[in-house]
């Protein structure tokens, strides 16, 4: 139950339901004139339609949010895979749904409860925390939306959103049910098995070419060749136009001789405080001290504990006192205290705990470092002439590799790469920069297409071409024999090992113990204890798990191991509910906002059922420019 509220909650209607239902409006992010005009309709509820420009602008965010999930933007070919435009119809049919059940139902909105709704939007806000007439206007102005068409919209998800929380608000489930969930998931289980392995069937030969072929013709989209690009690419980073040994030597030793105090370990010292309420206090202190009375001593009598006085570890330039900073920084040694000193906060005396000696760096242990930094230091300087002589060498034909090397630029051609970065030999390009952005922009685009450079960094560039495009195609079963026999094998052998457990299944089930199937074999049983739903292992995966959850005790069943070592038979010895089977509130919250969806879900659908739902899908690929 708990596994079909968690689905509940993943489906189209949970998911875009929020994403239709959103209020705020700076987290729409919308561009052009939202909702009006819009044309003809794409989808329609009832009396209820969806325009093309609405059907456009839910797709496009649809796809956004999808690239900002994966970190990388999701093309043309890879939104139909994921199936984003069935998604953003079956959005847009649930949304229209709510939208005619309330209309029906006549739900409205006061003036004034529609203004508070606004007022309390943070994007129209001012700096005060109150609404503005003024960002109000200057926010609709810069996407390009009416003031009518925004209040209307508003207006329609405040209606909307009555609906859904008229139903799913405050959803609560059944104590009842809420302890057989925490039962369902404390339920503990303790098995014995053992593993069939490949020394329990007979050795897997080699095909005939007869069931080669019949295999290969079955199987034949497993061996298909993807699409592989060539690629030039060439990286533009200070690094790249960096040149240490064009830096002279003279100013070399200049930079160093003018910032000695860069290569210097400078001098810190640990001090302890002792601050008085008077210098009569003070001066008595000192006179203590100087008699053989420990700091220690005076810090107790003070009333002070060692952590009381600790200040910290400083080099002189970091003490802003300098009156503090001189007395500190002229005691001859660790341990030693100063005089009394006027400090910002009365008379002090300090404690010298620890000294931290500074040391110099000889100027040939750094020569190379400062050498490096200059040279980055002006090759950031030219690192944009570069760019614009780069970018107007493109712009005046020349290729990749070429603009490249004319600034001194080192091109990279990849001969052959697929999508994921692979090479038809099978090796992963794992060197490839901004590899994820690179290769997607590389199949999304056409041979010899000037492309917009990728970002590296906060101040680099990768520029790219596409040389040539090698199309996806079906191999031969020649080309790939070898890949195609060890599939057919290993097909093979996973049917033979799960008929062989089936057998010792069959028998244990029939009152054989696991040990005498175990002794005729040579195996040897193992128990695996407290076993539960979600105690996944290298031997008992989510096949496994399922399959000694799947009965009573007493159970008898196989599975795949999850190391790939063979097959398991088990037979379920000990059913058990472990103490700590009690569900939080927040596991409650969860659970009750799962069920609240399952109810929104299942309302939707009878909405959908009892007005009709019309779908242009021809309009809507027409919207879409496919």
């Amino acid at each position: 139950m708990l596994t079909m509220l968690r689905r509940g909650a993943q489906t189209w209607v949970a998911k875009g339901l929020f994403f239709l239902l959103v209020a705020s409006f700076a987290v729409w992010g919308v561009s052009g004139s939202m909702f009006s005009g819009g044309g003809d309709t794409v989808v329609s509820v009832g009396e209820t339609e969806v325009s093309a420009l609405e059907f456009r602008l839910a797709y496009d965010r649809q796809l956004s949010l999808l690239s900002q999930q994966f970190g990388t933007r999701i093309t043309t070919e890879q939104a139909r895979a994921f199936g984003i435009e069935n998604q953003v119809y079956s959005q847009l049919v649930a949304g229209a749904a709510l939208d005619e059940q309330a209309r029906n139902m006549q739900l409205g909105l006061s003036e004034d409860r529609l203004a508070g709704l606004i007022a309390a939007d943070p994007a129209f806000q001012g700096i005060n925390g109150q609404f503005s007439r003024q960002n109000f206007a200057a926010v609709l102005r810069n996407v390009g939306m009416s003031e009518d068409d925004y209040i209307r919209n508003r207006q329609q998800v405040a209606v909307r959103t009555q609906v859904v929380e008229a139903l799913a608000d405050g959803f609560e489930l059944p104590d009842t049910l809420l302890d057989a969930f925490g039962r369902h998931r404390a339920e503990t289980r303790t098995v014995d098995y053992l593993i069939v392995d490949e020394s329990m069937i007979d050795p897997i030969g080699e095909p005939s070419d007869e069931e080669l072929a019949a295999y290969f013709e079955d199987n034949g989209s497993r061996f298909t060749a993807p699409e592989y690009r060539s690629i030039a690419y060439v990286t533009l980073t200070a690094s790249d136009i960096a040149d240490p040994d064009g830096i002279d030597a003279e100013v070399v030793r200049a930079e160093f001789d003018n910032n000695a105090d860069r290569y210097t370990s400078v001098e810190r010292r640990t001090l302890d405080q002792l601050v008085f309420p008077n210098r009569e206090a003070a001066e008595a202190a000192a006179t203590s001290l100087a008699e053989g009375t420990s700091f220690d001593d005076v810090v107790a009598e003070a009333g002070r504990t060692a952590a009381d006085v600790r200040i910290g570890t400083f080099a002189r330039n970091q003490m802003t006192n300098e009156a503090l900073a001189e007395a500190a920084f002229a005691v001859d040694e660790a341990g030693g205290v100063t005089d009394v000193v006027d400090g910002p906060f009365g008379p002090v005396i300090m404690r010298v705990a620890a000294i931290e000696g500074g040391e110099e760096t000889a100027f040939e242990d750094v020569e190379a470092q400062i050498r490096e930094d200059l040279a980055m230091a002006e090759a950031a300087q030219t690192l944009f002439d570069v760019f614009n002589a780069y970018e107007d060498a493109r712009a005046g034909g020349l290729s990749v590799q070429d603009a490249a090397r004319e600034q001194q630029l080192t091109p990279v051609v990849i001969e052959a790469v697929d999508r994921s970065g692979r090479t038809p030999e099978g090796d992963v390009l794992s060197d490839l920069p901004q590899s994820r952005d690179l290769l997607a922009q590389a199949f999304d685009t056409d041979i010899g297409i000037e492309t917009q450079p990728i970002n590296l960094g906060s101040d680099g560039y990768l520029f790219f071409e596409v040389l040539d495009v090698e199309e996806a195609r079906d191999r031969t079963l020649d080309e790939v024999r070898d890949d195609v026999v060890a599939d057919w094998q290993a097909d093979q052998r996973a049917a033979a090992l799960a008929a062989r457990a089936e057998e010792l299944r069959a028998s244990a089930a029939d009152g054989t113990p696991l040990a005498e199937i175990a002794t005729e074999l040579g195996a040897t049983v193992r128990t695996e204890y407290n076993l539960q739903r979600d105690s996944e292992n290298a031997t008992f995966g989510p096949e496994a798990i399922a399959a000694a959850f799947a009965g009573p005790g007493g159970h008898v069943a196989t599975a795949p191991a999850a190391n790939g070592a063979g097959e398991i038979v088990m037979r379920v010895n000990e059913v058990a509910i472990s103490a700590s089977n009690a569900i939080s509130e927040q596991e409650r919250t969860a659970i009750a906002r799962s069920g609240g969806d399952d109810l929104l879900d299942q309302l939707v659908t009878r909405l959908q059922a009892e007005y009709p739902v019309r779908i242009n899908q021809q309009l809507g690929t027409q919207a879409l420019g496919f």
